[in-house]
Protein backbone atom coordinates (compact mmCIF):
# COMPACT_ATOMS: atom_id res chain seq x y z
CA UNK A 1 0.00 0.00 0.00
CA UNK A 2 1.41 3.44 -1.09
CA UNK A 3 0.42 6.03 0.91
CA UNK A 4 1.08 10.08 0.44
CA UNK A 5 0.65 12.68 2.89
CA UNK A 6 -1.82 13.94 0.75
CA UNK A 7 -4.29 10.97 0.73
CA UNK A 8 -4.29 11.24 4.29
CA UNK A 9 -4.50 15.01 5.15
CA UNK A 10 -7.59 17.25 6.46
CA UNK A 11 -8.03 20.15 4.32
CA UNK A 12 -10.33 21.89 6.27
CA UNK A 13 -9.02 22.44 9.30
CA UNK A 14 -9.59 25.52 11.78
CA UNK A 15 -6.80 28.79 11.42
CA UNK A 16 -6.49 31.71 13.56
CA UNK A 17 -4.30 35.00 12.95
CA UNK A 18 -1.55 35.76 14.82
CA UNK A 19 -2.60 38.47 16.88
CA UNK A 20 -6.41 37.10 17.24
CA UNK A 21 -7.67 37.03 21.14
CA UNK A 22 -7.04 33.47 23.38
CA UNK A 23 -10.34 34.22 23.70
CA UNK A 24 -11.30 33.31 20.52
CA UNK A 25 -8.76 30.27 20.34
CA UNK A 26 -10.37 29.04 23.28
CA UNK A 27 -13.79 29.25 21.91
CA UNK A 28 -13.03 27.03 18.43
CA UNK A 29 -11.20 24.56 20.28
CA UNK A 30 -14.62 23.71 22.92
CA UNK A 31 -16.63 24.46 19.05
CA UNK A 32 -13.66 22.17 17.69
CA UNK A 33 -14.62 19.87 14.16
CA UNK A 34 -15.10 16.32 15.02
CA UNK A 35 -12.98 14.21 12.15
CA UNK A 36 -14.25 11.31 10.43
CA UNK A 37 -11.64 9.19 12.91
CA UNK A 38 -14.23 10.39 15.66
CA UNK A 39 -11.62 12.54 17.12
CA UNK A 40 -12.26 16.36 17.77
CA UNK A 41 -9.99 18.89 16.82
CA UNK A 42 -7.57 20.54 19.73
CA UNK A 43 -5.71 22.88 17.82
CA UNK A 44 -5.77 25.78 15.16
CA UNK A 45 -2.96 26.78 12.68
CA UNK A 46 -1.50 30.07 13.51
CA UNK A 47 -1.34 32.33 10.41
CA UNK A 48 0.16 35.57 10.00
CA UNK A 49 -1.11 38.48 7.31
CA UNK A 50 0.32 36.77 4.26
CA UNK A 51 -1.56 33.27 5.37
CA UNK A 52 2.13 31.94 6.01
CA UNK A 53 2.02 29.38 8.80
CA UNK A 54 3.55 31.05 12.03
CA UNK A 55 2.75 28.60 14.68
CA UNK A 56 -0.14 26.05 16.29
CA UNK A 57 -2.30 26.79 19.37
CA UNK A 58 -3.08 23.58 21.00
CA UNK A 59 -5.10 22.85 24.02
CA UNK A 60 -2.32 22.36 26.00
CA UNK A 61 -0.75 25.43 24.88
CA UNK A 62 -3.81 27.36 26.41
CA UNK A 63 -4.03 25.02 29.40
CA UNK A 64 -0.26 25.94 30.31
CA UNK A 65 -0.28 29.39 29.91
CA UNK A 66 -3.49 29.65 32.35
CA UNK A 67 -0.41 28.79 34.90
CA UNK A 68 1.42 31.49 36.47
CA UNK A 69 4.54 31.44 34.73
CA UNK A 70 6.21 31.25 38.13
CA UNK A 71 5.57 27.90 38.29
CA UNK A 72 7.55 27.38 35.35
CA UNK A 73 11.15 28.03 37.70
CA UNK A 74 10.93 24.92 39.77
CA UNK A 75 7.89 25.80 42.18
CA UNK A 76 5.79 22.88 42.88
CA UNK A 77 1.71 24.11 42.17
CA UNK A 78 0.52 21.73 45.12
CA UNK A 79 1.96 23.78 47.58
CA UNK A 80 0.14 26.91 46.89
CA UNK A 81 -3.22 27.52 47.87
CA UNK A 82 -5.21 28.56 44.85
CA UNK A 83 -8.75 28.75 46.43
CA UNK A 84 -10.53 31.97 44.34
CA UNK A 85 -7.87 32.25 42.11
CA UNK A 86 -8.63 30.55 39.12
CA UNK A 87 -11.36 32.73 37.21
CA UNK A 88 -8.36 35.56 37.55
CA UNK A 89 -5.79 33.18 35.60
CA UNK A 90 -8.72 32.60 32.64
CA UNK A 91 -9.34 36.59 32.74
CA UNK A 92 -5.80 37.39 32.30
CA UNK A 93 -5.69 34.24 29.48
CA UNK A 94 -8.22 35.31 27.66
CA UNK A 95 -7.30 39.12 27.17
CA UNK A 96 -3.88 37.28 25.74
CA UNK A 97 -3.06 37.45 22.30
CA UNK A 98 -2.24 33.83 20.01
CA UNK A 99 1.53 35.31 19.37
CA UNK A 100 2.11 35.13 23.51
CA UNK A 101 0.97 31.32 23.70
CA UNK A 102 1.41 29.67 20.31
CA UNK A 103 4.19 27.07 19.81
CA UNK A 104 6.63 28.41 17.23
CA UNK A 105 8.76 25.76 16.24
CA UNK A 106 6.66 23.98 13.48
CA UNK A 107 7.71 21.26 11.65
CA UNK A 108 5.72 20.73 8.28
CA UNK A 109 5.46 17.73 5.93
CA UNK A 110 4.76 17.78 2.06
CA UNK A 111 1.90 16.31 0.49
CA UNK A 112 3.72 13.70 -1.38
CA UNK A 113 6.06 12.61 1.91
CA UNK A 114 4.99 8.99 2.09
CA UNK A 115 2.98 8.08 5.03
CA UNK A 116 5.59 6.06 6.90
CA UNK A 117 8.11 8.68 6.40
CA UNK A 118 5.39 11.26 8.31
CA UNK A 119 4.57 8.61 10.78
CA UNK A 120 8.24 8.02 11.45
CA UNK A 121 8.49 11.90 12.58
CA UNK A 122 5.81 12.02 14.31
CA UNK A 123 6.49 8.75 16.63
CA UNK A 124 9.90 9.74 17.36
CA UNK A 125 8.98 13.57 18.16
CA UNK A 126 5.65 12.50 19.61
CA UNK A 127 4.06 15.00 17.30
CA UNK A 128 0.11 14.19 17.33
CA UNK A 129 -0.27 16.42 14.26
CA UNK A 130 2.22 17.68 11.65
CA UNK A 131 1.04 20.09 8.68
CA UNK A 132 1.22 19.59 5.61
CA UNK A 133 2.97 22.94 3.70
CA UNK A 134 3.30 24.43 0.58
CA UNK A 135 5.30 27.33 -0.44
CA UNK A 136 4.90 27.97 3.64
CA UNK A 137 1.55 28.38 3.67
CA UNK A 138 -0.79 25.05 5.06
CA UNK A 139 -2.97 23.43 2.90
CA UNK A 140 -3.14 20.58 4.82
CA UNK A 141 -3.02 18.42 8.50
CA UNK A 142 -1.72 14.55 9.35
CA UNK A 143 -3.17 13.53 12.83
CA UNK A 144 -1.49 10.70 13.98
CA UNK A 145 -5.46 9.14 14.82
CA UNK A 146 -6.66 9.76 11.56
CA UNK A 147 -3.36 7.95 10.34
CA UNK A 148 -4.17 4.91 12.77
CA UNK A 149 -8.12 4.87 11.54
CA UNK A 150 -7.05 4.83 8.41
CA UNK A 151 -4.26 2.33 8.51
CA UNK A 152 -6.22 -0.38 10.64
CA UNK A 153 -10.08 0.48 10.24
CA UNK A 154 -12.04 -1.55 8.01
CA UNK A 155 -13.50 1.20 5.22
Amino acid sequence: MTLRAKDIMVTQFDKIHIEAPVEHAISMILNGKIRKSGHKTVSLMVLDDFQRLVGVITMFDILYHLRPSFLNFGIDGHELSWDGQTNTYIKELKSKKIHQVMSRNIVGTTSDEHLMSVLDRMVKNRYRRLPVLENGKPIGIVYISDIYYKLFSSE
